[in-house]
């Protein structure tokens, strides 16, 4: 990788640094937090600093950002993952840990300023009311919402259970806009984004998202409806996964071990940090071959269950070298609102291995060297350095660095061009387009995932758009992602026609990383049988 293309990578994952999301640990309270030693000194010169800014300083600043910028630069010194949470961001933290908001169930984008939604979710007040993807909202309780921001429908859509709120709707085919009441309610923020059965009729799929309190109740019944409909393999897609709650990374391990193993463990400077985590006989999950994919964006808890599942010679594990992080954060509240995640244990898989990357270079070479193959985070070489442990069964696995797959697969690369055709939402704007024009003609989604293809008009429709978001057309880079451009408008239709679960199977679906993986299945056979399981 050239020095400016690295470059260029360091620069947007540290403008996406909030992605790889810390396991939360809870077991720590505040009566520990205060250090015995007086450090009084210590903030002495902080407070004579502060105030030689306050009085002396250019312009005016504000407490509020010197102190958020010097709590920011202390946590910096200590480790990637240890961070400040404001009180404005904290109801986005806590949804994501939670599972679930209030308010009427949609998942939207500003289309040329418009608000429009992408699709109901299934199960809230919007989907109850008939609202559907592709429909325009273009006024929110008798206001227009033309040129609304993300965060202002946040504001305006969102609120309490049981309360009302009334939308004027804008819908292809009809001439004229409609009005309707949405009650708000409590929506669902899933874990599982895709579970269904691969065309051979006996291999499960399932794609795991995060890890939050809904996550492990959402993947037991995800398993049992695979079951019921002759699941006799299974492949758990943890790709770009960035983790979650602990707890729930020893539940989801959990139904695929059977009872008394060890699963995970933990082990920091006070006492309050160490655990061991052990399976138990609390699911009925059979002990069916199984693979689990990772690659570069996994992270955190769901590299304890890949660890778990490798070290146990329970699976096999394939794809690339997972993030590595092997740091577990404590969350705790601050009296202002805002919360502090601060790492106060490490966790080890089975065999002992802590998969956490080194971090001495700064934050920007730790997020970038994450994601990149040609670093020490790629598959590991006998001269690499990393400390080699045994599985269950005798086979070789390393620490530090991520979790190294048992079988690398190559992961699939887009151009910059079609990179651009997301930013710009003409996948959506495709798919939407072309869903009116399917609408009806498909007894089922089966019969248009069997059925349907993108036709020759997505060509010509695909360059006028380009021309209206003043993107230049490159036929070699169109050429090069033809498949996998037809697969994303052919994933927009079905959420037109269907929701969001059915656009996540055609993506998945239309996978060839997911179709490498299903091959390697004999080699997942013959793990199992060396594990003894």
């Amino acid at each position: 990788m050239s020095k400016m293309n690295k470059n260029i990578l360091r620069f947007l994952l540290l403008a996406s640094i909030g992605l790889v999301i810390g396991i939360a640990f809870t077991r720590i309270g505040h009566n520990e937090a205060y250090p015995q030693e007086n450090i009084r000194s210590e903030l002495d010169r902080f407070v004579e600093v502060f105030a030689y800014v306050k009085r002396y300083y250019v312009e005016p600043v504000e407490s509020d950002k010197l102190i958020t910028g010097a709590i920011e630069g202390l946590l910096a010194k200590l480790d990637p993952h240890s961070v400040y949470i404001p009180k404005k961001s904290m109801e986005k933290v806590t949804e994501q840990f939670e599972g679930s908001f209030e308010g009427i169930g949609i998942e939207f984008i500003v289309l040329n300023k418009v608000l429009t939604v992408v699709s109901p979710i299934p199960g809230g007040p919007s989907e109850a009311i008939g609202i559907m993807p592709g429909d325009q909202i273009i006024q929110i309780d008798g206001s227009s919402s033309y040129g609304i921001t993300e965060e202002q429908v946040f504001k305006k859509l969102r609120g309490p259970k049981g309360s009302k709120v009334k939308v004027m709707i804008a819908r292809t085919g009809l001439s004229e806009p409609f009005e309707v009441e949405i009650v708000r309610d409590k929506i669902p923020i899933n874990s599982l984004y895709a579970s269904f059965m691969l065309d051979d009729g006996k291999t499960g799929y399932i794609w795991l998202a995060r890890f939050a309190k809904t996550t492990s109740t959402e993947l037991e019944t995800a398993l049992k409806e695979l079951r019921s409909q002759g699941m006799q393999q299974l492949i758990f897609d943890l790709r770009s996964n960035t983790g979650g709650l602990l707890e729930q990374a020893v539940e989801v391990a959990d139904k695929f071990i059977p009872s008394g193993h060890k699963l995970v463990y933990t082990r920091g400077r006070l006492s309050g940090a160490d655990d061991d985590y052990f399976s138990t006989s609390g699911s009925d999950q059979p002990m069916m071959p199984m693979i689990v994919m990772i690659n570069h964006g996994s992270a955190s808890a769901s590299e304890i269950v890949a660890g778990a599942i490798q070290d146990l010679d329970r699976g096999l594990v394939v794809g690339q070298t997972s993030f590595g992080k092997g740091l577990v954060q404590n969350q705790i509240g601050l009296k202002d609102g805002s919360a502090l995640r601060l790492t106060v244990a490490r966790y080890y898989t089975p065999s002992g291995r802590l998969i956490q990357r080194p971090y001495d270079d700064g934050l920007a070479d730790y997020y970038a060297e994450g994601y990149d193959d040609e670093d020490e985070n790629a598959p590991a070489a006998p001269d690499s350095g990393r400390t080699a442990y045994t599985t269950r069964a005798g086979r070789k696995v390393f620490g530090g660095g991520g979790i190294t797959p048992d079988s690398s697969l190559k992961a699939e690369r887009i151009t910059r061009f079609t990179n651009a055709l997301f930013g710009s939402r003409i996948f959506f704007e495709l798919g939407s387009r072309y869903g009116n024009a399917q609408r009806g003609r498909y007894a089922s989604f089966e019969d248009f995932r069997s059925r349907y293809r993108v036709g020759d008009e997505l060509l010509p429709d695909l360059k006028e758009l380009l021309k209206k978001n003043k993107i230049e057309f490159s036929q070699e880079a169109y050429d090069r992602d033809e498949t996998y451009i037809k697969s994303m408008v052919k994933a927009e239709v079905a959420r037109s026609l269907y929701d969001s679960k059915h656009y996540y199977q055609i993506i998945r679906g239309e996978d060839p990383e997911l179709t490498a993986a299903h091959a390697l299945m004999p080699q997942a056979q013959r793990i199992l049988r060396q594990g003894g399981w």
